[in-house]
């Protein structure tokens, strides 16, 4: 008797192992096909962000670089988006490559840059690439008003 007992409680944890397998296995493959975007293509979104910014710099638009920044078109914006394209603007960039590492998480990461422009001239930079409501922007402005009527501190250029 006592062992048809063990028999019947070893088969009842054999089949209870199962379902807890299936169970594993079925919410890995429902959290699978949700809808959310792979690496490589989160990868793809911040590229297309980085090749967004050197054709607007090819193209001399400061509409382009504050679409691509992420920020608000206003006087802030226009004259930094001014100052950038008097130093980078028009030069005809080539992008010979582009490095994406999701390395703060699925929408943040770092973007790095490496293009050369007519005469030859190399242009390296590194972005902070971020996502938000699925559209990717780099972080290529520095001088972000507070929201207080002053600017916010910058290490690029000292204010004096």
């Amino acid at each position: 008797m006592e062992r048809r007992r063990l028999s019947a409680v070893l088969a009842v944890l054999a089949v209870l192992a199962v379902l807890a397998a299936l169970a594993v296995a079925t919410g890995c493959s429902t959290h699978d096909d949700k809808a959310e975007p792979s690496r490589s293509a989160s990868s793809d979104g911040a590229r297309h962000a980085v090749e967004a910014y050197v054709d607007a710099l090819n193209s001399r638009s400061a509409t382009g670089l504050i679409k691509v920044g992420g920020v608000k078109d206003e006087s802030w914006s226009r004259q930094e988006a001014a100052r950038m394209l008097a130093d980078r603007g028009g030069r005809e960039w080539k992008i010979k490559d582009v490095q994406i590492d999701h390395d703060m998480g699925p929408d943040t990461g770092s973007a790095r840059l490496l293009a050369k422009d007519k005469a030859g001239k190399s242009l390296r930079d590194t972005f902070t690439v971020t996502r938000e409501k699925g559209v990717w922007h780099l972080a290529v402005f520095t001088r972000q008003p507070d929201g207080k009527g002053r600017e916010s501190s910058s290490t690029d250029k000292p204010t004096s």
